[in-house]
């Protein structure tokens, strides 16, 4: 673990608690911050023991770091943007994972001909929701690439999950249930077999914001639908589950992550 906090932050920069095995990630407003998405792919993911294991739009990392609790697999992270693939590495050296996580600046379109094809044990991927359109567009740079398809549509990702994935390997991707048809269709030509779907609910009278879907290479049909994850109680407070996800056993740092 680095000692001088500060030599490591950029202007603009802050240095957030993720309120798990004391780790920490450094974000800023001038960017886009990781969110509840990100934490539960992280969590939805099957993860092997060992191996190699891969994050693609890993943004400023949150996603490998997370994943750096649950196995003992090589994790690397793929992204685009120079400054966040920059916050992404400078998170992981702080954390003291520099020896197990390695974050790639480049192009996942691409990347298989630098780690090889079906490289990996497990792909896990937070893409950008929103194809591209004349509207609904942001001025800010990195804001509009975390949202908007502008470095890959969602066929070009599922292709690139499928060509760094090894066979009999596991895909898993959070992204909004009005894409699900696009989602099953892109993987299934990509032969990647769908195996669990999970629907996510702000409130259990809500409809379905984001859905939690994981596919298998060269698998044979048989998926299954997950009991739905439900965010919020009647009170506007977290359930029991997400409060487990976000905080484990340590409930007592839902003050610090409000605060």
């Amino acid at each position: 673990m680095l000692s001088d906090i500060d030599e490591w932050l950029l202007p603009g920069e802050r240095l957030d608690d993720l309120l798990t095995h004391d780790l920490r990630i450094i974000q800023s407003h001038e960017v886009f911050s990781f969110s509840m998405d990100a934490v539960l792919l992280s969590r939805f993911a099957a993860m092997p023991a060992r191996g190699k294991v891969l994050d693609l739009c890993t943004g400023n990392g949150v996603i490998p770091l997370l994943l750096s609790t649950r196995t003992k697999a090589a994790i690397d992270g793929v992204e685009i943007q120079p400054r966040l693939a920059d916050m992404a590495r400078r998170s992981v050296r702080l954390n003291g994972l520099h020896e197990r996580v390695t974050i790639y600046e480049g192009d996942l379109r691409t990347f298989h001909r630098q780690s090889g094809y079906g490289a990996y044990d497990a792909v896990t991927v937070n893409p950008p929701y929103l194809a591209i359109t004349g509207g609904d567009r942001n001025i800010n740079k990195h804001v509009e690439a975390a949202r908007h398809e502008m470095h890959g549509t969602l066929e070009e990702i599922v292709d690139a999950c499928a060509r760094l994935v090894k066979s009999g390997g596991k895909v898993a991707m959070v992204h909004r249930p009005s894409r699900l048809i696009e989602i099953i269709d892109s993987f299934k030509r990509a032969r990647l077999e769908p195996k669990r779907i999970r629907f996510v609910h702000p409130y259990a009278e809500s409809a379905a914001n984001m859905v939690l879907f994981e596919a298998m290479r060269d698998a044979k049909p048989d998926v299954k639908v997950l009991p739905p994850l439900i965010v919020y109680n009647s009170k506007k407070e977290y359930n029991a589950e997400l409060m487990h996800i976000y905080y484990g056993d340590n409930p007592a740092g839902k003050k610090d992550h409000e605060g």
